[in-house]
């Protein structure tokens, strides 16, 4: 009885945590190991077309978070550097809808889809410091190169499924969602440089949280697929407790598949992160997305995260330092910072005869 209680998730944290322990013991016949986070910074800007993303990786680790983790929540980090990016001559656009750098961008996401698998191979977990969103096409093949049965949560104001031929921008951070979904195939061109890239999700694996910002063709493959969406409207009907229950609930009723969290900060309102770069009002508050991450840190579960659209050169110096701190919260809170307060690796509580009175 006690089990059915814990997947169901109905009692909150608590059997959410004694679920975490009893894992260990009866888990999943091929349990997850996560021995430490590997940290990959992805300095990548050509999915857009705004500078400034790409100085986010530098700027999010001097926020702290790695010392957080280390510090605090007792995670070995090993941080692997940033990835080296070229953009290529001759990155002709593709198709009608004049897709910028899809070379320079597919050969990209195949250095980060192997990044991502080498850090997942040997730390068990991995967090991919943005640069835009097109990274995550990558990041998803990574993941699933290692995982296979991984399920994605993607945490965003839009939905990044457009296709070279519904993209209105025509940058590649708006459609790389649409590579990793195998029904969507039929209407994904295969563009020069991401002959490699294989689909690696079914449209049932992926749950949206906090859209506000949905073009026609991407409400299209929402609904057409019935892939699961909480919009904002959801999110404030019925609360954010409520909807990562449903979300694990839909995604992953038994609570024994790896997960990948797509974290794009724009996401946020623009009171809790105006330096991003195609921020949309109405969005997430800080304590909803934290939320977010306890609750997937509460599964145990959790084995790659990106962290992507951190922009720190847009905006004015409060706006820019407020938006790394939500990164910085955020990336704690999936791996183990909790709002209650933590107690640190090997703290002492002192007494008075410990120092002399």
């Amino acid at each position: 009885m006690l089990g059915v209680q814990i997947l169901s998730r109905k009692k909150g944290r608590v059997l959410a945590s004694v679920y975490v322990q009893l894992r260990t013991y009866y888990g999943p016949s091929n349990p997850i190991s996560r021995n430490g986070i590997g940290v990959v910074g992805i300095p990548f800007c050509h999915g857009q077309s705004l500078p400034g993303v790409h100085e986010a990786p530098r700027l999010i680790r001097g926020a702290g978070f790695m010392d957080g983790l280390h510090n605090m929540l007792g995670w070995q980090v090993h941080d692997y550097g940033d990835l080296d990016f070229k953009l290529l001559k001759d990155d002709e656009p593709y198709g009608p809808c004049k897709i910028k750098y899809p070379r320079t961008n597919g050969r990209a996401n195949k250095q980060i889809s192997d990044a991502i698998s080498k850090s997942i191979e040997e730390q068990g977990t991995c967090i991919a410091l943005g640069g835009d969103h097109s990274l995550s096409a990558g990041s998803i093949h990574g993941h699933a190169a290692v995982h296979p049965n991984m399920v994605l949560i993607w945490v965003d104001a839009h939905a990044d499924i457009n296709t070279a031929l519904t993209s209105y921008s025509g940058h590649l951070h708006g459609m790389s969602g649409a590579f990793a979904i195998k029904e969507l195939q039929p209407y994904v061109p295969k563009m020069p440089g991401w002959e490699w890239l294989q689909p690696s999700l079914a449209a049932r694996d992926i749950v949206y949280i906090g859209l506000r910002d949905v073009d026609p063709g991407e409400r299209y493959f929402l609904d057409k697929y019935r892939i699961q969406s909480y919009d904002m409207h959801l999110v404030e009907k019925h609360g954010m407790a409520k909807i990562i229950e449903m979300t694990l609930d839909y995604i992953n009723p038994k609570l024994n598949r790896p997960i990948h969290l797509s974290f794009d900060i724009d996401c946020l309102d623009v009171a809790f992160a105006p330096s991003t770069g195609t921020p949309v009002p109405g969005g997430l508050t800080l304590r909803e997305a934290l939320c977010i991450g306890q609750e997937i840190d509460n599964t145990g579960l959790l084995t790659s995260l990106d962290v992507v659209e951190v922009n720190p050169v847009l905006g004015t110096e409060n706006g820019q330092n407020v938006t790394l701190c939500a990164a910085n919260l955020m990336i704690q809170s999936c791996f183990g910072k909790v709002t209650a307060g933590n107690i640190p690796k090997g703290f002492e509580m002192p007494k008075p005869e410990d120092v002399g009175l």
